[in-house]
């Protein structure tokens, strides 16, 4: 079973494989919402009905004889991927042994790369249903995951920056444009723009409400609504994560002290940092700091670009 500091226990699809005849071999927490299972299963039968998180799997062993009930044609295989978006509804078969990796990641977590990686807003995207496709990246991105100790703290920063790169990678291959059914009810591009560029450029500022509704000519209550709309989370929750990611980059300049970091971060106090960052990432900043070391380069090498 998962380690006890490390739950996915609110986790729709870790959940529904607990209850099944699946076998865990490990999960663990990566912070920013990613989890990470890695299971076992055979002649089993098990379902998802609208999750509300992404879950990307990958086959590493077997599958052959593994299927969905809406497509018994196409079986399963080593080095396939599986991608069922939050709202994915679907009901499998299970046939001889296999072994698979899941990554669990939240929508929120995909709006902030929609946002700050594709510079799109997240309602114009959406991840496609893929069932058993080829993706040399994301085999090797997982395998990757799997050889890692999720018992080592070292290990979960680097894995937290693999995740990173495979959800980028994601939207690149595997997102589709919505509809344009109707944009009303979000911010206009250039607004968001504004909005965006405003925070990341005055990380140590601590903006209220009323003087980001500013920048776009609106009312709080208006701008909160549209921000959600457009952001995928409300200003509050996008200033914190701004800051947080802000403050992972300057901790690999170890010229700053961790008060430093906290101050042009933006965070009140090094304590206030310290809460902040633990309660996300599962490690103090200073944890994190002395990690660094065992990054791996091309962990990181397709993320944030």
């Amino acid at each position: 079973m998962p380690d006890a500091s490390t739950p996915l226990d609110g986790n729709a699809v870790f959940s529904a494989l607990t209850q099944s005849r699946a076998s865990l071999e490990r999960a663990c927490a990566l912070g920013d919402g990613l989890g990470l299972a890695l299971w076992r299963n055979r002649h089993d039968d098990t379902a998802y009905a609208r999750p509300g998180h992404h879950t990307m799997s990958v086959y590493l062993e077997g599958g052959y004889s593994t299927y969905r009930r809406d497509a018994p044609d196409r079986k399963g295989a080593p080095d396939r991927v599986c991608l069922l978006p939050a709202e994915h509804e679907s009901r499998w078969h299970v046939g001889g042994t296999q072994r698979f990796l899941h990554l669990y990641f939240q929508p929120e977590h995909l709006a902030w790369h929609c946002v700050r990686v594709l510079d799109t807003e997240p309602r114009a995207l959406q991840l496609q249903d893929r069932l058993f496709a080829e993706d040399d990246t994301l085999v090797a991105l997982s395998r990757r995951l799997v050889a890692l100790d999720w018992r080592d703290p070292d290990a979960r920063m680097v894995g937290n920056a693999m995740a990173h790169e495979a959800v980028t990678h994601l939207l690149r291959s595997h997102g589709a444009r919505k509809p344009l059914t109707d944009w009303r009810g979000g911010l206009s591009t250039a607004v968001r723009r504004r909005v965006a560029d405003w925070i990341h450029a005055h990380p140590a500022s601590n903006p209220t409400l009323g003087e980001l509704a500013a920048l776009a000519d609106l009312s709080e209550f208006h701008f909160a609504r549209m921000f959600r709309v457009s952001f995928g989370m409300p200003p509050h929750a996008w200033v914190l994560r701004a800051r947080l990611e802000r403050a992972q980059s300057m901790l690999g300049d170890v010229r700053l002290s961790l008060q430093q970091v906290a101050a042009q971060a933006g965070f009140a106090s090094p304590s206030h940092f310290n809460n902040r960052f633990r309660a996300v990432y599962g490690a103090t900043p200073g944890q994190w700091r002395a990690g660094r070391v065992a990054t791996i380069p091309s962990a990181s090498s397709g993320a944030g670009r």
